[in-house]
């Protein structure tokens, strides 16, 4: 059809961590999807792949974008931007570790390096059962040896020991390669990783222990721009987590303008806070604090700190909270953290019902289809042929029938909305009630009468329900994202 159904897979040290949802029939997909990892120390690379899903056979690997950790350490703001895609080669997506024991004993003429191959672990399948037959093939000076093979397994426990005798002068430049192989009794057997080491080093001391597989060099062509490029978001944060009373000081500082009024506001650590954090940070700084201080009992005052800072700045009410004010994004993540539940209940079955239904729903002229089609059984080879009768639909019609359904569905979700106000978390309500009052103290004249209701709907509609409405999978309203017809429904209903 001349497009893609593409999903991402992210692999970490090639295990699948996450998966993105299939947007339908793109070549330009948007995803939107975040996901938080909490990764070992010492993990190696992350890796995104981007997949064309197939209803029948195997899903297309369409290529990838691979960061190592160091590319990844070394933006401390993170990694962000559009980054082109890579061919993907079987023999260089290898995972596992291989347990060995290497040393050249000090004694003995000629000198014997001994290899002991004792296992393997997570190993990438190559069968079709889900697992491989794996072997380990050992290279030195010219000369190979190779273990049995153990069928079916992901973890194969060898425990073989490997000589190799060492000729004088073989010591300089010599290399030892252990490669692990997947056994096929048809056709060429399949690459798993290898590990090297310079010979120089097992003379000087043996070696032991786990070693992370790794790939053949790349030989790969640069296809840098011609299989697309994937827009990647990427921060690694290293957190240490201490034990709660490390905590009471920081929140002690945190809490006081609001546990002692009486202090002055402007030289309060909120304040402060407010004043130093840029837009980047601005989102996590107000996750965090409402996170604080709902586990204190005290999220319900510190919106009424920062709203009525930021109504105190406002001279013009038709600006109120319209910016990404620290303000703002504390109300829209609290939103968030104490309402979800709340929203799945009222929204739910009418975007379940929008995405079942797959209405055609267009306002724009410029867009719409006014042509009707028919699928026809039979034709010359017994299939099926498309016949489209031109200008049978009318734009007026087409926007007739979309501002019918567009009420419809429109209608169903005010009615839902204020129909719920005693399923509403009873904290948002009293979150709300004292916004108002605030807002009727600070513009109380009567012409600003509206500007108490605008203060409230600005956050649940504009920043709780309508992006939820747009994205709903964004809010877990649903496992997919919308296809191209009901996306756009989902986002003139948003409008």
């Amino acid at each position: 059809s001349g497009s893609s159904d593409p999903y991402c897979v992210v692999k970490v040290d090639n295990e699948v961590v996450a998966r993105t949802a299939t947007v339908w029939k793109s070549l330009n997909p948007f995803w939107g999807e975040e996901y938080t990892l909490r990764l070992p120390r010492g993990f190696h690379s992350l890796t995104v792949y981007v997949l064309d899903e197939d209803t029948i056979g195997q899903d297309d690997v369409i290529g990838k974008v691979s960061l190592s950790r160091q590319q990844i350490s070394a933006e401390p703001r993170g990694v962000d931007s559009w980054l082109s895609l890579a061919p993907v080669d079987p023999d260089e997506e290898v995972q596992g570790e291989i347990h060995l024991e290497l040393q050249v004993p000090k004694q003995g003429h000629p000198r014997v390096l001994r290899c002991h191959l004792i296992e393997a672990r997570d190993l990438a399948p190559r069968d079709l059962s889900g697992t491989s037959d794996p072997f380990a093939r050992v290279s030195c000076c010219g000369h190979t040896l190779e273990t049995a093979v153990i069928k079916k397994t992901r973890f194969p426990h060898w425990d073989e020991v490997l000589e190799f005798k060492l000729a004088e002068g073989e010591l300089g430049e010599a290399v030892l390669s252990v490669e692990v192989w997947d056994w096929d009794i048809v056709g060429k057997n399949d690459f798993l990783g290898r590990v090297e080491f310079p010979l120089e080093t097992i003379c000087r001391d043996p070696t032991k222990g786990w070693f992370q597989l790794l790939p053949f060099p790349s030989t790969a062509e640069d296809h840098r721009g011609q299989l697309g490029a994937l827009r990647l978001a990427v921060r690694l944060v290293e957190d240490t987590v201490l034990p709660g009373p490390y905590y009471q000081p920081l929140i002690q500082l945190l809490t006081e303008p609001i546990l002692c009024p009486c202090q002055p506001p402007a030289g309060t650590a909120l304040a402060v806070l407010e004043e130093v954090t840029s837009g980047e940070s601005r989102q996590d700084v107000a996750t965090k604090l409402v996170k604080i201080f709902l586990g204190q009992g005290l999220a319900v005052p510190l919106l009424d700190y920062l709203t009525t800072r930021e109504l105190a700045k406002t001279t013009d009410p038709n600006t109120l909270f319209r910016s990404n004010s620290l303000a703002s994004k504390s109300v829209e993540q609290f939103m968030k953290v104490v309402g979800l539940p709340y929203l799945h209940e009222v929204l739910k079955p009418v975007v379940n019902r929008i995405f079942e239904e797959k209405k055609y729903v267009e306002l724009d002229p410029g867009k719409m289809e006014l042509s009707r089609s028919r699928q026809v059984r039979g034709g010359w080879l017994g299939g099926t042929r498309r016949i489209s009768f031109k200008g049978s639909l009318s734009e007026a019609r087409v926007r007739e029938s979309s501002l019918e359904l567009l009420k419809g569905y429109l209608g169903d979700i005010v009615d839902a909305i204020v129909g719920s106000v005693e399923k509403c978390p009873l904290i948002m309500r009293v979150a709300f009630k004292q916004l108002r009052r605030r807002v009727e103290e600070r513009f109380p004249s009567a012409q600003h009468e509206e500007v108490r209701y605008f203060s409230i709907s600005g956050f649940l509609f504009l920043r709780f329900f309508a992006p939820a409405i747009l994205t709903p999978k964004l809010f877990s309203l649903r496992e997919q994202h919308a296809d191209p017809r009901t996306g756009r429904t989902l986002l003139l209903l948003a409008k």
